[in-house]
């Protein structure tokens, strides 16, 4: 359940278990045992988390499962409530206890296996941690509560993931964590993303690579040489920025000025010309008044970044923001969302048609009768646009192809094939 990091992660430990000699089901339907890596972070994550469970656990009441696990963000954070209210669960597991968890399956932890993953993405996609955990005091933010604090792992031991990746048939590697900038802080005393970033492009095969996760206080600009200099790393960025009012930002603590946002924004766009801009934003913070999310439109609507993704406010015990109370209704936060969602569907409507009649490169990530869908270096994999090509003629799944764009909406392009790239 969760993110990109939790799926690492799972991938990971079917690794693990499939070297054991552990069978793995294809459906839940086919298994003896669940194991739900679960996700903690917002309300809405965690009532997904929940009701996995007790449908897992309504299987085993009707003797179609033996045993039912839980690991993750969800049991780090609440394993005493969920040991208290979902007794049926057999063990829970916290966010750092593969081994154990491996140990209850009767597998052992091979720690020899560092690296090895049982893909669930495409073969030619791969996302790529490079860290564990946060050092950011963010006031709405449970993760250093799930995951502790930052740890960054060793560069020869992600070089080395990296490269059994791409001898897999991996071409994009989307390098994630849950803050990437601070890289190499714990390890080396320095941000060592531009290095790490450069490593990993310069390993065989690997013809993408995309940043994710850049958090925009303190930001390391040397990482911005790396973008414009290298042709495989991805002229992307995805940098959260919350908000943009200084109230709400101090408030929220996240260390930085609208001020030095923008500027910050300004140089990105300068160093790498054509960049594509993510970024994700809460509406409904605490606090949030009427002119503070008039002052946020007029932020998405002057920046208009490429890419963009609004969360309401999600009040989580433990965190710092906790007392603020939630007094905005969860209404209000819906029509905020969907206020600031209408407005960037106009501003990717009208940054897309600005493409027809470019020719793109696209990495195919689906073929099927008829047609083929793939994406440009702007868009990640899942959560961004996609290219539909309406013909699937000798294009397979994997591979790089030039198309020209013939039509766009707000969210997908529209394309014919013009060869392999």
């Amino acid at each position: 359940m969760g993110c990109a990091k939790n799926l690492v992660d799972s991938e990971k430990l079917m690794a693990q278990l499939k070297l054991s000699d552990i069978e793995l089901a294809s459906s839940l339907e086919e298994a003896d045992i669940a194991v739900i890596n679960t996700c903690g972070f917002i309300e809405a994550a965690k009532r997904e988390s929940i009701e996995m469970i007790i449908a897992a656990l309504d299987r085993k009441s009707g003797g179609k499962l033996k045993k039912v696990y839980a690991m993750g963000c969800l049991t780090e954070r609440y394993r005493n409530e969920l040991a208290t209210e979902i007794p049926e669960v057999d063990r829970l597991f916290g966010s750092n206890q593969m081994a154990d968890v491996l140990n209850e399956l009767g597998a052992d932890y091979k720690h020899e296996l560092l690296g090895e993953r049982l893909l669930t993405t495409p073969q030619h996609v791969a996302y790529l941690k490079i860290s564990e955990g946060c050092d950011h005091p963010c006031s709405f933010c449970a993760i250093p509560l799930m995951r502790g604090k930052h740890i960054s792992r060793p560069i020869g031991d992600i070089l080395a993931e990296t490269e059994k990746l791409a001898a897999g048939g991996v071409k994009e590697i989307v390098v994630i964590g849950q803050d990437t900038t601070y890289y190499g802080q714990d390890l080396y005393g320095r941000s060592a993303l531009p290095e790490i970033l450069e490593k990993i492009a310069d390993v065989d095969g690997i013809e993408w690579v995309r940043l994710m996760y850049a958090y925009p206080a303190k930001f390391p600009r040397e990482v911005l040489d790396v973008i414009a200099d290298h042709p495989n790393v991805c002229r992307y960025l995805d940098m959260p920025v919350q908000h943009c009012s200084d109230e709400v930002l101090r408030s929220m603590r996240r260390g930085i000025s609208k001020r030095a946002l923008c500027e910050l924004i300004e140089v990105i766009r300068e160093r790498i010309p054509g960049v594509a801009l993510r970024t994700t934003l809460i509406v409904g913070y605490p606090g949030e008044t009427h002119a503070a999310f008039d002052e946020l439109l007029r932020f998405v609507e002057d920046v208009r970044f490429d890419r963009l993704g609004v969360f309401p406010y999600s009040r989580e015990d433990g965190t710092a923001a906790y007392p603020l109370g939630d007094p905005i209704p969860n209404h209000e936060k819906e029509r905020r969302r969907s206020l600031v969602m209408d407005l960037q569907k106009e501003i990717s409507l009208a940054n897309n048609r600005r493409l027809i009649g470019s020719c793109q490169r696209v990495l195919l990530d689906k073929v099927e009768d008829g047609y083929a869908i793939g994406r440009t270096e702007s868009n990640a994999p899942e959560i961004d646009n996609e290219v539909h090509i309406a013909t699937n003629d000798g294009l397979l799944m994997g591979n790089f192809v030039d198309v020209r764009i013939d039509d766009a909406s707000e969210y997908d392009l529209f394309a014919t094939h013009g060869g392999i790239a």
